[in-house]
């Protein structure tokens, strides 16, 4: 039984609402707990507002992720493709050469199985490995 304000709403539109009102929530936690971040208490109205305009994106980013699944394969979670995802990294290396430049190499990993049939799924192939180049030395800060 569900208590609300909502006087004369169909009970099955009651339902819907409230079931969005859990997918807000679930999509704020897990954005939360995949950036880290722990609880924030805001003093200024223009710090609440940017606080729940990043909240409101990484909501539109999850239900985007979840229909888009949805279309692909019924049985694949937005949580569950994000944590197969991380596993992916990108390397940069940067070697100093005898003529005061650097050799700059951009590399990822390369993908398990599953993760290559998951990026086949959704339609994003793995890009090329980009070629190495020379270039100036980064200032150390």
């Amino acid at each position: 039984m569900l208590r609300t304000n909502l006087a004369g709403c169909d009970p099955d539109a009651r339902w819907r609402y409230y079931m969005q009102l859990v997918f807000v929530e679930e999509a704020f936690r897990t954005r939360k707990g995949d950036l880290g971040l722990r609880p924030v208490f805001h003093q200024k109205p223009a710090r609440i507002e940017a606080h729940l305009f990043v909240a409101f994106l990484a909501y539109c980013l999850a239900i985007t992720l979840r229909q888009h699944l949805r279309k692909l394969s019924g049985g694949l979670m937005p949580r569950a493709v994000l944590e197969k995802l991380a596993t992916l990294q990108l390397l940069v290396v940067r070697v100093p050469t005898t003529y005061g430049r650097e050799l700059l190499l951009v590399r990822r990993t390369e993908p398990d199985q599953a993760v290559t049939l998951l990026l086949q799924q959704l339609g994003r192939p793995r890009p090329a490995q980009p070629p190495p180049k020379i270039c100036r030395p980064t200032p150390v800060v």
